[in-house]
């Protein structure tokens, strides 16, 4: 494990290092005694992993005593490769007051700081994942020796969780949240641990919150990136970790975007590339890990692959938003810091470490933008859909608001069309958001159909204030809400009205009645 000194300690990496108050779940894991030592391998070699992010990792990068841990701005396809330029020497930790965002780049001057190193290929016959091959048996299938080993793979393990000992000093209230803390955790691993994981259970249990030592595994089953099967686990995520790399690498190629003479498909792509560049470093500019320069090329580069491999929507701004809670799970999943908005530099972290992060980041992006895809493309008819919903709905739930939001003459569009566009995430903190993704994760349809509830729900909570105001008073209150306090607990009790609204009103055409000037309730789908 990783920490915010500036790398990592023997404690960390022998997985015997504790966050305050938070369990240990070790990433590294130094050889075991005894272990007989494979031909031409370090002795420090870093070799184990406790959860599947270390799948595809090439081992051979990771000794303890390496340093280079480094990360180049941009991510050769080769893991392998024993020499790389460093440049993290220039991103040390920021203070708060300086997390001033760093000079826009075009994207011609991107290509210019890349290296040769997108050309390199993986060396053929290289053994990823530190065993030896098995060409099974006489009659072509897997040896008994082979499957044993995959049923042991970091991929179907999950952390090795040691939960801290109760203080002494602990009240009864305290020794209670941490019993129950404990056994909710055992819960989520009586389930992962299983061979194939039932998505029902999982489902059910996740509704109502996740520890973090399991959320990356829970989110990636969720929203099917994982395999439930523990036997396709590991080669799922080889797969797809090395296809997003080689987009990446295929993206950012040299020369790639001039290929065409007309020019065409350069200036689309320098459009992208342009706004990406501009939204990124806005990118909660109040949180200091998204001011590192690891962050925010990591950030870049999941944007710009997701907008040129889907060109009907291409970018938005506001998916920038949509990516970061998938970034801060996963990368909490290798750093011990308990607090990891403030902690570490992402850059001092091994690079393969980073493509991990990355790669899943990606592509738990594209199955959530998947299901809402309408809500980017041109016009984008799925918010109008939601606003127009919600206006019906909150006329159903609380008719005095409807009413007195109408006589004040403010749209709904005006104020909620950025809670659909940013799934809320600008009216609430990042770590509440992924409080809230946990039961989005867990609603089969949470993104596309709940967060209208939640949406109802969140509107509903300041009726009291509301109806007292004027126009100008509720649009300022509405644009920025009183929320920078809310904990747990709040999102907590907005997801429990949200799903009472929804258990009385989903698939039913009561709440969509209006008046004249509404659109027709046949015409909204929620």
């Amino acid at each position: 494990m990783f920490s915010s000194s500036g790398g990592a300690t023997d404690d960390d990496v022998l997985g015997l290092g504790d966050g305050p108050g938070r369990s240990s779940s070790p990433f590294w894991r130094a050889p075991r005694e005894g272990t007989p030592k494979r031909t031409g391998r370090d002795p420090n070699l870093v070799v184990g992993a406790a959860y599947s992010h270390a799948d595809m990792l090439k081992f051979d990068n990771l000794s303890r005593n390496a340093s280079s841990s480094s990360r180049p701005k941009t991510p050769p396809s080769s893991t392998s490769q024993k020499a790389r330029t460093s440049d993290v020497g220039s991103t040390s930790r920021k203070s708060n007051s300086s997390l001033s965002s760093p000079p826009l780049k075009s994207y011609f001057s991107f290509l210019s700081t890349t290296n040769s190193d997108w050309n390199v290929e993986d060396p053929e016959g290289e053994d990823e994942y530190g065993y030896e091959d098995d060409d099974g048996d006489d009659f072509g299938l897997p040896s008994l020796s082979n499957m044993k080993r995959r049923s042991r793979h970091p991929a179907n393990a999950l952390h090795l969780i040691d939960h801290p000992p109760t203080p002494a000093n602990a009240t009864p209230k305290e020794i209670d949240a941490i019993n129950s803390r404990v056994t909710k955790i055992n819960k989520f691993k009586k389930i992962l641990q299983t061979t194939t994981i039932p998505l029902t259970d999982l489902r059910a249990l996740a509704w109502s919150g996740v520890p973090e030592e399991v959320r990356a595994m829970t989110w990636q089953l969720l929203l099917s990136y994982l395999p439930t099967s523990s036997e396709r686990r590991v080669a799922t995520l080889e797969r797809k970790r090395k296809e997003y790399l080689d987009g990446v690498r295929q993206a950012f190629e040299r020369g790639g975007a001039s290929q065409n003479p007309t020019g065409r498909s350069r200036g689309l792509d320098e459009a992208i590339w342009h706004q990406i560049s501009i939204d990124v470093p806005r990118t909660n500019p109040h949180i200091e890990l998204y001011g590192y320069e690891a962050t925010q090329r990591s950030l870049e580069r999941i944007l710009y692959l997701w907008a040129i491999r889907h060109p009907a929507s291409g970018y938005v701004q506001g998916i920038n938003d949509l990516v970061t809670p998938f970034w801060q799970v996963f990368l909490g999943s290798y750093i011990t810091d308990y607090n990891i908005e403030s902690g570490m530099d992402p850059g001092q972290l091994p690079k393969a470490v980073l493509d991990a992060v990355e790669a899943d980041s990606y592509w738990c992006l594209t199955k959530l933008l998947d299901g809402i895809q309408d809500h980017y493309i041109v016009a984008q008819p799925g918010i109008q859909r939601q606003v127009a919903a919600l206006r019906d709905l909150t006329a159903r739930i609380d008719e005095g608001l409807a009413k007195h939001l109408e006589h004040e003459n403010v749209e709904f569009i005006q104020f909620s069309f950025r809670w659909m566009n940013c799934l809320l995430m600008r009216e609430i903190s990042v770590r509440n958001t992924i409080r809230m993704w946990d039961t989005y994760l867990a609603e089969e349809q949470g993104f596309s159909e709940f967060h209208l509830y939640v949406c109802a729900a969140f509107l509903v909570k300041w009726s009291s204030k509301l109806v007292k105001m004027d126009f100008q008073e509720i649009m300022m209150f509405l644009q920025a809400l009183p929320t920078r306090d809310w904990t747990e607990k709040d999102i907590e009790l907005l997801l429990s009205e949200a799903f009472i609204w929804q258990s009385l009103f989903k698939n039913s055409a009561a709440h969509l009645r209006g008046g004249p000037s509404r659109a027709p309730a046949a015409n909204l789908q929620l």
